[in-house]
């Protein structure tokens, strides 16, 4: 017995090469309401925070005392921890319950109680609560900037196209750690090619992370991981205070500081405790709150591909999300890490931050090829930036990627190599010949690179890391090369980092270096017609894809090449032995090409053809009162001696009609015109002369292309349209003469 072919195919989809598991609490496989989870609690003697969720005081791990101190707002919490979670969660919803009060609230409850009033939202609850609680009113994008050679112009290249395409943030990593300081200034050289303001960071080991931020290389940092553990954290040598002491020391020096967790980081270490993956991203994002920094990145990140694993994953992810935005947290909302083999999931799970917006969509879209990125692979990368910038057009969202022509790419990418050549040349680094120039510019991918002496740039890698040099010496390089307008915007972003105004909450830069943040930008969303609207000149800009064209060159007025030559004929009467093609007004005139892409004579002859192999005579009639193709038919069929005709419209749709029958009550219809072809129009011909004959007629051989109608119904709307613009009331039939071109 064998089993179904259908499920046999179907187990080959790339959703079936994902995994899926059985939820298991004890062994922490639960992404919400583990029941080892606390039940919601607060007490707070004397302005104290003395016992959270079931914990005493006495009892408390590093992670609740570090909460009970900094990030309880004990003002608000005997009202918020007194609420129905329920009443809680139906005011995220609410358009009528303005952001700040929420927050407020929010403020005071406990990880529990987060989780439990997030537990009666669904997706869709969710994204309408994001739409309102997200802290900047634009939302944003962030995108990652890797090469597996670690060329220096590729990297400026790429960031480059990254800044142009609309990005807020771009961030690079390392294959080699020691590239740090390179990878690092090619990418702050490349994001302020095309325009200031674009903010950078370089993903490494947190010392060397500061250092680069120190020489003014990098603008943020993200990489600073907490977990909703004790034994999680000091698997990481770290505590809530390390944390906390390090983000101040960076946002004291200017630098943003944005902290990195997610659901299923603690269950893959092993030190879970059997709670459920939400319950401690809840204490992560409290930890985040107390340690005063702008925001998180959060949404499983690198651990997706097991919180996906578990029923209702997605849904999680979501509620993180929300949780850190409802907490006044600015969220980049992962979708960085590969998620899923199917595209159709991938995108899915996309969505619940596509639409309703967020601080920032991706953690790190990847701006370059899948093998490049050093990031482990990108959720998407350069391949799926025209799906991107459609999806936008389509439902009329920002998801923070613009549209661009080639030709502007390519002057970007290679005014960012040779600049990035300048810098070199100046401070002395290994030399960036033009031909790596020009490789930058047109590049797929680091394959297509020259080689470069590795060892040298790694040496050149230290010596600038481990020297007195900083951007400022960048900004000397480039202007004595005469790119004094990245200088510019280089010497702008280290003004920008004394000022701080970019340390304030979802804090991005414009082309002006004007911070949009939660406080200059803020997010007053409370239904329609407020918060965020694309509209306008943004509206425009999104919706002019490159792949747009106009109406007039999809279907151009005809250039004279229809193959054919219609004139006017004598009238003669028919008899038995004709058959009628009775085309449409606009044929071999206003157009003269179907669907098909044949012309309009190959078309005739075909169908001659095929009328002239059954022994009868074609005759053909143009209507002008109609476009319609079964009033062509019937007006042949009338016009017919045989009493058969052939109702042709311009755009190739056809069918055969017989005297006496209403318009719609055809013998054979053709409606797929671009499925027909020569030998489907000869056929045709052949079996309305069968027809006519009384004889019966043969299959016409129409090829499947189920792909025919979302490529060309404009096409066949914009053909039709012409045809119907050609008409002429009240004008007769009138038979034609046919002139065949050679």
């Amino acid at each position: 017995m064998t089993g179904s072919k259908r499920f046999q195919q179907r187990a080959g989809r790339a959703v079936n090469k994902d995994t899926f598991v059985r939820e298991n609490a004890w062994l922490g496989l639960i992404v919400m309401g583990s029941p080892n989870d606390p039940k919601p609690w607060l007490r707070i003697d004397k302005g104290r925070v003395v016992e959270i969720d079931g914990c005493a005081e006495a009892d408390f791990d590093t992670i609740d005392r570090y909460i009970a101190r900094y990030a309880i707002d004990v003002t608000a919490a005997e009202e918020a921890m007194a609420m129905d979670s329920l009443a809680l969660a139906r005011m995220l919803v609410d358009i009528n319950v303005p952001r700040p009060r929420l927050m407020k609230l929010m403020g005071g409850c406990t990880p529990a109680k987060l989780c439990e009033v997030v537990s009666h939202l669904n997706v869709v609850e969710m994204m309408m609560a994001m739409q309102k609680m997200r802290a900047r009113k634009t939302p944003g994008n962030q995108a990652h900037v890797t090469n597996w050679r670690e060329n220096p112009a590729l990297m400026a290249a790429d960031a480059a196209e990254a800044a142009l395409r609309g990005f807020d943030e771009l961030e690079t990593t390392c294959r080699v750690a020691r590239m740090a300081p390179f990878n690092a200034l090619a990418l702050l050289v490349g994001s302020q090619t095309p325009h200031g303001g674009v903010l950078t960071q370089c993903a490494v080991e947190e010392e060397l992370n500061l250092r680069l931020g120190l020489k003014g290389l990098t603008s943020y940092a993200e990489t600073l991981s907490v977990y909703g553990t004790d034994d999680a954290l000091r698997d990481g040598d770290d505590t809530p205070w390390s944390k906390g002491l390090l983000a101040s020391a960076y946002a004291s020096r200017g630098i943003k500081i944005r902290f990195t967790s997610g659901t299923g980081a603690e269950t893959l270490m092993g030190y879970e405790a059997g709670k459920s993956m939400l319950y401690l991203e809840a204490r992560c994002l409290m930890l985040v709150k107390g340690s005063g920094a702008q925001g998180v990145q959060n949404g499983s990140i690198s651990c997706i591909a097991l919180t996906g694993a578990l029923p209702g994953g997605v849904r999680a992810v979501l509620a993180e999300n929300l949780i850190a935005a409802a907490l006044g947290l600015e969220v980049a909302t992962g979708n960085d890490a590969m998620s899923s083999h199917s595209e159709m999931r991938k995108t899915a799970k996309l969505m619940l931050q596509f639409l309703p917006g967020t601080d920032f969509i991706t953690s790190g879209y990847s701006s370059m090829p899948r093998k490049d990125n050093m990031f482990g692979g990108g959720n998407f990368d350069a391949d799926d930036m025209d799906d991107w910038l459609v999806m936008q057009r389509d439902m009329q969202v920002d998801a923070g990627m613009e549209p661009v022509t080639e030709a502007d790419v390519l002057a970007v990418r290679r005014k960012a190599a040779a600049a990035m050549q300048a810098v070199f040349k100046g401070l002395g680094f290994p030399a960036i010949s033009d031909a790596e120039i020009e490789a930058a510019a047109t590049a797929y991918a680091s394959d297509d690179m020259p080689e470069r002496d590795f060892v040298k740039d790694l040496a050149a890698a230290d010596d600038f890391l481990d020297g007195p040099r900083t951007a400022l010496d960048v900004v000397k390089a480039l202007d004595a090369a005469g790119f004094s307008d990245v200088a510019a915007n280089i010497l702008a972003m280290q003004r920008v980092r004394v000022a701080g105004d970019y340390l304030q909450p979802a804090a991005v830069l414009d082309k002006n270096f004007e911070a949009l943040s939660a406080f200059t930008d803020r997010n007053d969303y409370q239904g329609p017609g407020t918060g965020f609207r694309l509209q306008g000149e943004h509206l425009e800009k999104l919706v002019n894809i490159p792949q747009a064209r106009a109406a007039e060159e999809m279907v151009p007025l005809s250039s004279g090449q229809a193959g054919v030559a219609l004139t006017p004929a004598p009238a003669t009467s028919g008899d038995a032995g004709d058959v009628v093609i009775a085309v449409g007004p606009a044929f071999a005139d206003t157009l003269d090409t179907t669907l098909c892409g044949l012309k309009h004579g190959e078309v005739l002859k075909a169908i001659s053809e095929g009328i002239e192999s059954e022994g009868l005579r074609p005759r053909v009639y143009k209507v002008f009162h109609t476009a319609d193709c079964g009033m062509l038919g019937y007006e042949g069929a009338r016009l017919s001696g045989s009493g058969i005709a052939i109702g042709l419209q311009s755009k190739g749709t056809a069918v055969i009609q017989r005297k006496g029958l209403a318009p719609l009550n055809n013998l054979e219809l053709f409606s797929q015109a671009p499925l027909l072809s020569r030998e489907a129009y000869v056929r045709i011909g052949a079996n309305a002369a069968c027809h006519a004959k009384r004889q019966p007629p043969s299959p016409v051989p129409v090829k499947v292309d189920n792909m025919a109608r979302l490529r060309l119904i404009v096409h066949a709307m914009l053909m039709h349209k012409r045809e119907i613009a050609a008409i002429r009331p009240g004008k007769p039939a009138t038979e034609m003469q046919v002139v065949h071109e050679r």
